[in-house]
């Protein structure tokens, strides 16, 4: 539910991390089928490049539940011996999940963390994972929390996580591609190691140019959004969908313009160069959308 969410921040992050590894271990494995003694043979670069950059989205997705268990120090709950709030859980998110007419019973799990927070993650419908932090569980009634739930496991109903590794590959593509043709250009211009340079200048422009990519990867979120919360008020209630929203407003809005308020990012920026970079729109944008039925 932050502006950031867990499941897109570890999915960039795991995704730049494989990407950045494969372009180095084919360097190192001197694999370049693209470069020709006349230059950049370029339909076969853009082959190379679209067929190891969604490989490195699809292995990045592969990773995300079990990155999130561990990054996060997420505690799956076992259903059988859950008990109190943490069997209430269990037991909410089971039955919404049924709602959504999922092929199976996500994991649940907690993580110890202050912040109002939950997310949902995971390669397949089948194979996922919702995580809710203990600071959320303390702090909302019931209902908000419902609402929190609902959304998020629209999130995985919508094969949210899937579509964007199909996006991210295709940025992937891009990235590769145009890190290597710039490289090969500067690297030209040298007189001696070259090759070292072309490494050096493709990496660069491969973690940059992802951070770039990312924009796109946010105005996708902030779209989701939308329609996570519109499944979360179907599956949870419109009221509990609205009250988990006000319950984020209450908590973090008083700080207003604040650092902290920068810091916790529970909502997009309205404006500026950092809107592009936000992945929820703003939460009056989101709370109107939901009082207007949409």
């Amino acid at each position: 539910m932050s502006a950031w969410p867990k499941r897109i921040v570890l999915f960039l992050a795991v995704n730049l991390l494989v990407l950045v590894t494969i372009s180095i271990t084919l360097q190192l494995l001197g694999v370049g089928p693209y470069l020709t003694a006349r230059g950049i043979d370029y339909p076969t670069l853009m082959a190379f490049c679209l067929v190891w950059g969604m490989g490195g989205a699809f292995i990045s997705l592969g990773l995300s539940r079990v990155i999130a268990k561990w990054s996060m120090g997420v505690q799956v709950i076992d259903p059988q011996a859950a008990r109190g709030a943490a069997l209430d859980l269990v037991q909410t998110v089971h039955r919404l999940a049924q709602s959504a007419g999922l092929p199976a019973m996500p994991e649940v799990g907690i993580y110890r963390s202050p912040e109002l927070n939950a997310f949902a993650t995971g390669p397949t419908k089948s194979r996922a994972l919702v995580a809710v932090s203990t600071g959320l569980l303390e702090s909302m009634s019931r209902d908000e929390l419902e609402g929190v739930l609902g959304h998020e496991l629209t999130h995985v109903a919508n094969g949210d996580m899937v579509t964007m590794t199909v996006l991210q590959g295709v940025i992937n593509a891009f990235v590769m591609f145009l890190a290597r043709v710039i490289a090969f250009a500067v690297s030209r211009q040298a007189e001696r190691g070259r090759e070292a340079i072309r490494f050096g200048v493709t990496i660069a422009l491969e973690i940059g140019l992802s951070i770039l990519g990312s924009t796109v990867v946010a105005f996708f979120s902030r779209r989701r959004e939308y329609r996570a919360d519109a499944g979360g008020a179907r599956l949870a209630g419109r009221q509990n969908m609205i009250a988990a929203l006000e319950a984020l407003q209450r908590r973090y809005e008083p700080v207003g313009r604040t650092n902290a308020y920068s810091t916790l990012q529970i909502a997009g920026r309205s404006g500026g160069l950092m809107a592009f970079f936000a992945s929820h729109p703003p939460l009056e944008k989101r709370l109107a959308a939901l009082r207007q039925g949409a």
